[in-house]
């Protein structure tokens, strides 16, 4: 994808989820990666989550979402729901700029193939 594809599908995906939380501000990149981990984690609790939980939420996104390009392979749910992947390859991607592109391409599929399953347009 090239880098203003990324821009504009990115800027979609930002305006969809302010949309649907109802939000005067667009999200950043953090919110977006916390809230594919709560999806993928498929519960909200009623009370916040901890500091540590939101740290955990952030990993399940990103193991998530560099599943799509073989980094890691799902193994399963522990005793209390929450999910766990095996690494295959190493993320060795340098840069802080690189490794957001490859994440905002990841998230931006997900986006697409979520609401395609439950008859969203994106």
């Amino acid at each position: 994808m090239e880098a203003w594809e990324l821009d504009f599908e990115w800027l979609k995906i930002r305006h969809i989820v302010k949309d649907a939380m109802k939000k005067e501000h667009l999200p950043d990149f953090q919110t977006i990666l916390f809230l594919v981990g709560v999806q993928e984690l498929g519960r909200w609790k009623k009370e916040n989550f901890t500091k540590e939980e939101k740290k955990d939420l952030m990993h399940v996104a990103v193991c998530t979402l560099l599943e799509q390009d073989g980094y890691y392979t799902f193994e399963g749910r522990d005793q209390d729901g929450w999910p766990h992947w095996k690494e295959n390859i190493p993320f060795n991607v340098k840069g802080v700029q690189d490794q957001e592109f490859i994440l905002k391409e990841n998230i931006i599929r997900y986006f697409k193939e979520y609401n395609q399953i439950d008859h969203f347009n994106v």
